[in-house]
């Protein structure tokens, strides 16, 4: 006999019942659901950005909470992220003709010589599940292929992963260049992997020491809407 979950139907909920089962639906990581449910939104004349930021980011803003809290783990995220993805399938051609407000665009990418990319991979997923947009640089990055992103995306932050001691230090070499080629200070720099602290990233000088991917996210926004304050300023 069918649960009572196969007898539902999301085109028969209201927009705010809707809005629940995707939270629900994401927390579970069901992509075609989700991606039903977005369609469903955008049909009865929702914004595409209302669309993502109610429903996806909302989802997963829990999902990340219970991540950084221990009750869900990583093959529990990566799915929840995965159904996300669905959604935004749908949402971003949209979205880029809609000019919707940004959270901020974010290069990451695991540094040279390194080729762990697990936690690099979870950081996207959940930046891009909070509304950033992702370039994805992938693994074994020189300072070049950093530099040359950031600029021709016009980039807000970068992010660089290292998973081995021996690579850590390939941190402070890009940041070090961005110096030297001044516009350091142009970008939001955040480190991590499983071999750093906070101590490191101030002494390569990082902006911030992220330990997890919803540290992450918590960080981006702070550093990005910060930022942002500064510049309404005229500092």
């Amino acid at each position: 006999m069918a649960d009572e979950d196969d007898d539902l139907i999301l085109s028969e909920l209201d927009d705010e019942e809707l809005v629940a089962q995707m939270f629900d639906d994401l927390y579970d990581g069901m992509r075609d659901e989700i991606m039903e449910a977005t369609q469903i939104l955008l049909d009865r004349g929702w914004a595409p950005y209302d669309v993502l930021t109610k429903s996806l980011v909302g989802g997963m803003t829990i999902v990340g909470n219970d991540f950084r809290d221990g009750i869900l783990f990583v093959p529990e995220v990566l799915l929840a992220a995965n159904a996300m993805k669905g959604g935004m399938s749908i949402l971003k051609p949209l979205l880029a003709e809609t000019d919707a407000p940004r959270m901020g665009k974010m290069v990451i990418g695991t540094v040279k010589g390194d080729i762990h990319d697990i936690g690099k991979n979870l950081v996207a997923m959940m930046m891009e599940g909070a509304g950033f947009e992702i370039v994805d640089l992938g693994i074994n990055n020189p300072v070049e292929n950093y530099l040359e992103a950031l600029a021709r995306e016009q980039a807000d932050i970068l992010g660089m992963s290292a998973l081995l001691t021996t690579t850590m230090p390939y941190m402070k070499v890009v940041i070090d260049t961005m110096k030297e080629q001044g516009i350091r200070d142009d970008y939001i720099v955040l480190v991590g992997g499983a071999p750093l602290n906070e101590e490191f990233g101030k002494a390569i000088g990082a902006d911030a020491y992220c330990r997890d991917a919803a540290v992450a996210v918590e960080t981006a926004k702070e550093q990005v809407s910060r930022r942002h304050n500064r510049m309404r300023a005229g500092a």
